[in-house]
């Protein structure tokens, strides 16, 4: 039997923790079939298959069930080893991923508090949607991260601090900007902007779920990552979408915003998300400055 690698046994977990291909390869950002073949290789390997394959889903063998343990002991005493090693001295730093599933903005009274309590400690931050985040923390790339929940955080750690309802954009001069309030209801029959399932894979089946309570099904068009150009592509007649409430900061001539009857059963929470046992020596300021100013 040939020797495992670290590699291999990370893409093991991954497909473990998950019990879905799909959403391991959108959590490793790689496409499912290579991942596929690399599980099939690891079998072969260990002459032993890890997990039945059904119509039915996904689950772990008795071998698998063995093997996962001790695979992710390996990784984390690796882990461990690595941070442990001496290091040439270099300026503290603080690495912090923003989720950009909500404005911006929302973070600014925790970043000025940071920035003026950490002192000597240099803080970087880091915007991209929260998957690519839980991948860069778990990496070791990324001390923290401010996630959009619910997302797959694998081992990390998380504290939740906040929720974000969804409400509603559309055109300003568009009959429902007339109402106070809207429903899904309202907006069935409308061309709707939403994002991909690849962006943020559990709140995107989070929302499903919602719609489907409602049966709400609309004609979904392609949202643009960019939120001014999206909220330009509204203004401009082409759509409405469903946003965070903290998108409402960004006014937009022609836009107009509303909140939504199921906007809390849609609500995207915020936590703060890192790694056990690998803890940033600012992560209690942290913690402490996100509950302050985020908590609701």
């Amino acid at each position: 039997m040939r020797a495992l690698d670290t590699h291999a046994l990370q893409l093991f977990c991954a497909v473990a923790r998950c019990l879905n291909f799909r959403q391991a390869a959108e959590q490793l950002h790689m496409t499912q079939p290579p991942l596929s073949r690399a599980i099939k290789a690891l079998e072969e390997r260990l002459g032993a298959r890890l997990f039945e394959r059904d119509t039915q889903g996904v689950a772990l063998t008795p071998a698998g069930r063995t093997l996962l343990p001790q695979a992710l002991h390996i990784l984390d005493l690796l882990e461990t080893a690595q941070a442990s090693l001496p290091r040439d001295a270099a300026p503290a730093r603080l690495r912090l991923g923003l989720t950009s599933s909500v404005e911006a903005g929302l973070f600014r009274p925790l970043l000025a508090a940071l920035e003026e309590e950490l002192h000597n400690t240099r803080l970087e931050l880091t915007s991209a949607p929260s998957p690519r985040l839980v991948t860069s923390v778990r990496k070791g790339q990324l001390d923290a991260a401010l996630l959009a929940l619910p997302s797959a955080t694998f081992e990390l750690a998380v504290q939740p601090l906040a929720r974000q309802p969804m409400m509603l954009a559309l055109p300003a001069g568009h009959r429902l900007a007339r109402k106070r309030k809207l429903s899904l209801v309202d907006i069935a029959q409308e061309p709707m902007y939403w994002f991909e399932r690849a962006r943020q894979p559990a709140f995107f089946d989070h929302c499903q779920q919602v719609f489907r309570r409602h049966d709400f099904a609309p004609v979904f068009l392609r949202e643009a990552v960019d939120h001014h150009v999206l909220l330009g592509d509204v203004a401009a007649g082409k759509g409405m979408a469903l946003l965070a409430d903290s998108f409402r900061a960004l006014r937009l001539a022609g836009v107009a915003y509303r909140p939504l009857l199921e906007g809390e059963e849609l609500a995207a929470g915020i936590g703060l998300a890192w790694q056990p046992g690998h803890a940033h020596a600012a992560l209690p300021l942290l913690r402490r400055l996100a509950a302050q100013q985020l908590e609701r």
